[in-house]
């Protein structure tokens, strides 16, 4: 039998320091996401950076939480499994996450105990970067190695650039843009960031994010003066690819721009860097710099186009393990 497994990277359980903390720790302990050596990075990080960052992030998260449903990326991911379970009646589709709960080793566990012998991986994040797609097959494989009986493997590559994504983030935008009561004049796309470091010692996710970005406003049709592609969620103190997107909405209030759309297309669910980061932190920037309208368009979430885009996929990388329907 053939299992359908999504790898998301993760939530707090709670939007407490209680919750937190454990998050965190686990997510800011993983190598692939800082890149320091053990002895140095550490320390800092239990002695400077949990004890503070963790009261900070669950305020921030407060914000967010839904009083019903709680954690929006693990709201929307469910949704995401469940509907994509609709389009495979007879295959099992779960999700995991890298840091948190589900974490990926118990869902894998629980998909090898129903019979699973193939299982096709599908890592959230189109673009590919190592602190992302990388950490979600470290967290799959690792939980292999405790299995004795593995099933073959295959793990849908980035596809930052497929037309079913692409369809999908279309979709979304063309809706919301739609419904705007108001028009845009400038369009910012916003792109999670990565050291630069990273990027020079051969992180391909910049080439990756530049390509999504053409790809998308050609089908658009923006012309080139009115969108521009930036970076958001910064880290620490090294220098990360530019241009950063508060610095790009405060440049663009200053020079009398008033009403921007911005898109996060490297997100497939909403979560604290789409809602919080850009849909209250940057709108206070915009605004206190001169900027009057700010929207920040959901995230792929569970709309049709993107459930559509999952079967289209999985579909690809499982030729010949999953009957097309």
């Amino acid at each position: 039998m053939t299992g359908i497994l999504l790898i998301q990277l993760g939530t707090p359980d709670s939007p407490t320091y209680a919750g937190l903390f454990p998050y965190l720790r686990q997510f800011l302990s993983d190598p692939r996401v800082i890149e320091a050596p053990r002895a140095l990075w550490l320390p800092i990080l239990y002695l400077r950076i949990l004890p503070f960052r963790s009261g900070q992030s669950a305020a921030k998260y407060r914000r967010i939480w839904d009083p019903k449903t709680g954690s929006p990326l693990l709201h929307y991911t469910t949704r995401q499994a469940e509907l994509l379970q609709g389009q495979f009646p007879d295959n099992p589709v779960r999700f995991g996450m890298i840091v948190g709960n589900p974490p990926v080793a118990k869902v894998v566990s629980g998909l090898i105990a129903a019979g699973v012998d193939r299982l096709v991986a599908f890592p959230m994040f189109p673009q590919y970067s190592a602190t992302t797609s990388a950490s979600a097959t470290d967290a799959l494989f690792k939980a292999l190695m405790k299995e004795r009986r593995v099933p073959a493997i295959r793990v849908v590559p980035p596809y930052y650039d497929h037309p079913a994504y692409l369809d999908a983030v279309e979709a979304v935008i063309r809706d919301d843009l739609a419904a705007l009561p108001w028009e845009p004049e400038h369009f910012v796309i916003s792109f999670h960031g990565i050291p630069i470091r990273y990027a020079r010692a051969g992180d391909p996710y910049a080439t990756h994010v530049k390509r999504t970005t053409a790809r998308l406003s050609e089908r658009l049709g923006w012309p080139r003066p009115r969108w521009t592609q930036s970076f958001q969620s910064l880290f620490g103190r090294e220098p990360w690819l530019r241009p950063y997107t508060e610095e790009v909405l405060v440049r663009l209030a200053k020079a009398g721009v008033r009403r921007v759309f911005v898109v996060m297309p490297g997100f497939t669910a909403d979560c604290l860097e789409t809602l919080d980061e850009i849909g209250h932190e940057a709108k206070e920037t915009f605004r206190h710099a001169g900027g009057q309208e700010l929207f920040a368009c959901p995230c792929l979430n569970d709309h049709p186009a993107w459930i559509a885009a999952l079967r289209t996929l999985v579909l690809q990388e499982g030729q010949g393990w999953l009957p097309p329907l």
